[in-house]
């Protein structure tokens, strides 16, 4: 059985790809700072016996590492840095806070870094040996006509960043890491008018992860299989 990791598995797309890999019949491991409130993720739990909760702050490096040590003997075939935020006080010029903007970065930038750090190792000895960042269309330097969304726009950009490191430092160890756009998603971040459902967007999702080759490792991938300029 196949086996996925999943951070920020309580709500939006993280809830659907914990609910999506359980019905493919995957082990999944879930992780969100407070397994006990996060209802939707337990519920899935007590009815699938291969899903499970962990507790993690993923801006708390020791707790990281301390998971990362509990899970010892699991081989992760897929990792998914979902985990994230947007700050409304970060992110238009003449209303930056220093510490909203902080803590953006930290969360969308230093946790997944972290994150990959820890668990490497359970991923370069599986079978699949993939693991994804969730990026965006905004990091996209290439892209971005618009202007502001500073922090939201930055740390997706370092995120993209740092799954480009992934890709040529763990290539040696074959592991495919990729920074994936999951689309303008109906989540508390995208909003009620967002264009796809997490129904959908998950589901293109898992299938680029499933076509994945060595090859496309260090790409930016849309959940249509698209590749986006970083």
């Amino acid at each position: 059985m196949p086996t996925a990791m999943i951070t920020g598995a309580n709500r939006g797309i993280g809830l659907e790809l914990l609910r999506q890999y359980a019905q493919q019949g995957w082990r999944v491991l879930g992780t969100c700072r407070n397994p006990e409130t996060a209802s939707a993720a337990q519920a899935l739990a007590d009815a699938h016996d291969s899903v499970s909760l962990h507790a993690l702050d993923v801006t708390d490096a020791a707790a990281v590492a301390a998971l990362a040590v509990s899970l010892d003997s699991s081989r992760i075939d897929v990792l998914v840095l979902n985990a994230g935020v947007m700050s409304p006080g970060a992110n238009t010029l003449g209303e930056l806070d220093a510490s909203a903007f902080l803590h953006v970065l930290e969360v969308n930038v230093v946790a997944p870094a972290i994150c990959a750090q820890a668990f490497r190792r359970h991923v370069a000895t599986s079978e699949r040996r993939i693991i994804v960042g969730m990026g965006s269309y905004l990091g996209s330097i290439a892209s971005n006509n618009e202007g502001g969304l500073y922090s939201y726009r930055s740390a997706k950009a370092g995120l993209h960043a740092i799954m480009r490191s992934l890709s040529v430092d763990l290539r040696d160890e074959g592991v495919t890491a990729i920074a994936m756009h999951p689309g303008w998603v109906q989540t508390d971040m995208g909003g009620p008018d967002a264009s796809l459902s997490t129904e959908a967007s998950v589901a293109g999702i898992l299938r680029v992860i499933d076509g994945l080759k060595p090859g496309d490792s260090g790409r930016l991938l849309t959940y249509a299989g698209e590749e986006l300029p970083w």
